[in-house]
């Protein structure tokens, strides 16, 4: 495996794999890796000949109060399991790479980023567009690979792949979860005991009520308040519980038959925001 710090290196080592007639599949992560983003690394091995990683704390998808410095960084810890895990390269760029000098040039998202995560996060989706561009330039895989868990991530990409014409490939590989089914997360290192043990209360109540709307449940706003008030009673916080289209990430009141829907929350315990979802197909 090789760890490469700069441009010019990563592009020759995946003109050399694609020279050799072998595919190229490309996972993007922020490091402090763990079973969530090896399972990635797997679904993209099946996919590909070659994985390349890119291991990377985007300054731009972090707001003022955001845990961008306090985010976890184990570069040599996450090396070794690239290495485990057969990764033929691992792009690992500083910021003054990816962001040499004055930035002139941004992204705006019109649709997909008013509700859930973009809802919260002002500047987060379009910090990632920011990112993940420069890396589909930089690398020009094949193929990409990213979580479920961040689905909302994962509708916008879908978007900007198809109005920008990447040729590329998007994979989405489902949650990886613990064994009390909370969803794998860097940032769950952030969570005391207690906060811990309270965790898979989320997921918890996100299957109750996609259980009732598969069973047929009409009143969707009734069954995500009472959900809401017992994670409130729990000591969660919540930022947003709700069902969601597919196609424009907005809330729905009323799901249809033959439709996708994303029923997705997030919450806080203390100062810890946990996101979740099930996709639902009626």
């Amino acid at each position: 495996m090789e760890a490469i710090d700069n441009i010019d290196d990563i592009r020759t080592k995946v003109r050399s794999l694609k020279k050799q007639e072998k595919s190229v599949a490309f996972v993007p992560t922020m490091g402090a890796l763990h079973e969530g983003h090896l399972s990635l690394f797997r679904l993209a091995q099946q996919h590909a000949d070659e994985v390349v990683v890119s291991i990377y704390v985007n300054p731009e998808q972090f707001g003022p109060d955001e845990d961008f410095d306090e985010y976890p960084r184990e570069l040599e810890n996450d090396l070794a399991k690239c290495e485990e895990e057969g990764i033929a390269a691992v792009f690992a760029p500083s910021d003054t790479l990816m962001y040499p000098g004055e930035q002139l040039l941004s992204i705006h998202i019109d649709e997909l980023n008013k509700y859930m995560d973009g809802g919260s996060r002002p500047g987060f989706f379009e910090g990632i567009l920011l990112i993940v561009n420069k890396l589909f330039n930089i690398i020009g895989p094949d193929i990409a690979v990213f979580g479920q868990k961040d689905i909302q991530q994962f509708r916008i990409l879908q978007q900007m792949v198809k109005e920008f014409n990447h040729d590329i490939e998007l994979i989405m590989g489902p949650i990886q979860r613990a064994n009390d089914g909370l969803a794998l997360s860097s940032r769950n290192a952030y969570l005391d005991d207690q906060q811990r043990k309270l965790a898979p209360g989320l997921y918890r109540s996100l299957q109750y009520v996609a259980k009732q709307i598969k069973e047929g449940a009409q009143n969707v706003e009734l069954l995500l308040d009472h959900q809401k008030d017992e994670l409130q009673a729990k000591g969660f916080k919540i930022d947003y519980v709700n069902l969601f289209s597919f196609e424009k990430v907005a809330p729905v009141t009323d799901p249809k038959g033959n439709n996708k829907y994303i029923l997705g929350g997030a919450v806080y315990l203390g100062e810890t925001r946990l996101i979740d979802n099930i996709i639902i197909e009626k």
